[in-house]
């Protein structure tokens, strides 16, 4: 066995609702699980009699190649925990190996030593002041809050004062929504924001692009972590929060809130499986529902049947949305009357105990380019939902949607839609299969003289999953196919490696050599596409490496009317 990582938990997480310090564990084929978890139960437990943490508990998640084994700690000492966690890790490989065990005593003695330097008695001063108030209480290495937004109260973790000197009166939550799922994510939470704004709300929102609060970008960068729900629930010009609530994060450290009002998981699709122990889809769906454990009300797609498959849970409500009408789910909730989201013909319509309700028609929802973009009704559904729970109006729901174009000043990277002469021109960050599956759908629905996809893909997949992409690109029978390189993402292959297994799986596949075209950039490509591109012409740009430029270069030529067969300006590749 080999510990593969050791970390800790800071909220409530995939296995438990407590804080905790958890090792990650990869066992041989021949190596037996139940074997490494007892052995490790019995060190851990003389472990924590030994440093006076007799009362801690023990938990532990079996996965397809390993184990997480965790142990519950004070919040004020998860350093040093994780420090006892892998003592009892090291005194159980020397036990299963019957080798001498390590010092007890010594150890005891250096562990004490650890969580006693750790320890700030003000922080669980604090967190008890919280819980007995029924308010948030957030923590991190520098700073503790108490409340959210508009209610909020911080300092800095070595001031931290007495609970009888804060002024509990000015203390108080504000309405809370996560959004995670394969795909969706982000585009939810900024027409959630949208929608917010239209009811005179003042949103916060955090997403894998950044946290934004009136207009300002208080957070450059990847924020669907704790971190970014904690930086936007402490600014005080916030009174609903809006946090895109990834994968990444919930295995890394669990869930930035121990409490919401309503929780959505848009879809669930392979991505980023061999990660943090999660290395099938069904323990991704695990790890997406995660979010449940800290709200009473979930929102689910209907049409997605390893959410359907969930068993529920006692105490939760589901909201189902979906754009199958005739899905189980979907019929029994309407006719119980339970609040469902679906789409009905052209129509976003929500059945409830009230009736039926008419939010929507398609074409007054310009994210969902009248129906084509699937993808983006199905985001607006679970949008409807989410609104409806955090109690804003449906008035405001409706101009949220009228208002939302997914273009790149809204939803950067999002299906951002430019017509460049008559050539219509989309730049797309589509990640993963799902999402370009979503995204070659739509380009199917759109009217068009001929089509062109750009792809490209990272050197870490194997060569099936590789072969994977052009088998699903060429499902569209696109005109045109450029095949960019990833320099940035080699990831041990060498130059050329990629695209050349791509373009051998196209032309098995019956692509000609006159329909292929390598590109040695992703920048380069853009400007291969559009040398080649005639009105009415659709180009599926997608972009990974260097979306900024590309997004910043396909808007700058729709701004100065540039025409197929013009010029094009020069291109400067990203360093």
């Amino acid at each position: 066995m080999e510990l593969r990582d050791s970390r800790r938990l800071t909220g409530p997480n995939i296995l438990w609702h407590r804080a905790s310090a958890v090792i990650d564990v990869s066992l041989e084929p021949d190596e037996e699980v139940t074997s490494v978890i007892d052995a490790w139960q019995r060190q851990a437990r003389r472990i924590l009699q030994a440093v006076g943490w007799g009362t801690e508990e023990l938990t532990h998640r079996i996965f397809a190649t390993g184990v997480s084994l965790a142990i519950s700690a004070p919040i004020d000492a998860l350093y040093a925990a994780t420090e006892v966690n892998e003592w009892a890790f090291e005194a159980a490989g020397a036990e299963l190996a019957g080798q001498p065990l390590p010092d007890l005593a010594e150890a005891a003695r250096q562990l004490q030593q650890a969580i006693a330097e750790e320890r700030n008695p003000a922080v669980l001063a604090m967190q008890a002041a919280a819980a007995e108030r029924r308010v948030a209480f957030l923590w991190d290495d520098d700073e503790v809050s108490v409340g959210m937004g508009q209610g909020s109260r911080t300092w800095a973790a070595d001031a931290i004062p007495e609970p009888a000197s804060v002024d509990w009166q000015a203390v108080h939550n504000i309405p809370v929504a996560l959004i995670t799922g394969t795909n969706g994510k982000t585009t939810t939470v900024r027409l959630l924001a949208a929608i917010a704004r239209a009811a005179g709300r003042e949103p916060g929102l955090s997403s894998t692009d950044g946290c934004w609060v009136a207009g300002e970008e208080i957070g450059e960068g990847d924020y669907s972590g704790p971190g970014g729900a904690r930086l936007v629930l402490r600014d005080r010009r916030v009174d609903l929060a809006l946090l895109e609530t990834a994968r990444g994060g919930m295995l890394r450290r669990g869930l930035g809130v121990e409490r919401a009002d309503v929780a959505l998981i848009t879809n669930v699709a392979e991505d980023h499986l061999g990660e943090w122990g999660v290395h099938d889809l069904d323990e991704l769906v695990e790890t997406k529902f995660v979010v449940e454990k800290g709200t009473r009300h979930l929102v689910l797609n209907a049409d997605d049947l390893k959410l359907r498959s969930r068993p529920d849970r006692e105490g939760l409500r589901r909201i189902w949305f979906g754009c199958e009408h005739d899905t189980m789910v979907v019929q029994a909730n309407v006719e119980t009357g339970d609040e469902t989201a679906v789409l009905e013909g052209d129509e976003l319509v929500v059945h409830n105990r009230e009736g039926r309700e008419v939010i929507a028609r398609l074409a007054e929802v310009p994210m969902t380019l009248g129906g084509a973009a699937r993808h983006n009704v199905y985001n607006a559904l679970g949008a409807i939902c989410v609104a409806r729970r955090l109690g804003l109006p449906t008035a405001a729901i409706r101009q949220g949607l009228a208002s939302f174009d997914s273009s790149a000043d809204q939803n950067p990277g999002r299906l951002n839609r430019f017509d460049l002469g008559g050539v219509q021109a989309i730049v797309d960050f589509a990640h993963n299969p799902h999402g370009l599956e979503a995204l070659l759908d739509m380009g199917r629905a759109l009217p068009a003289k001929r089509r062109l996809v750009l792809v490209g893909q990272a050197g870490d997949r194997e060569d099936d999953a590789i072969r994977e992409l052009p088998r699903m690109v060429w499902k569209a029978r696109p005109d045109r196919v450029i095949l960019k390189e990833l320099v940035k993402n080699l990831r041990g292959r060498e130059l050329g490696d990629v695209p050349a297994l791509m373009e051998d799986e196209f032309r098995q596949l019956g692509a000609t050599a006159e329909a292929l075209e390598r590109a040695p950039s992703e920048l380069a490509a853009v400007e291969q596409a559009l040398r080649w591109a005639q009105p009415g012409d659709l180009l599926l740009l997608i972009a990974h490496e260097e979306r900024g430029q590309v997004l910043e270069y396909v808007r700058e030529l729709a701004n100065t009317g540039w025409q197929p067969g013009d010029k094009l300006p020069a291109i400067v590749d990203a360093d």
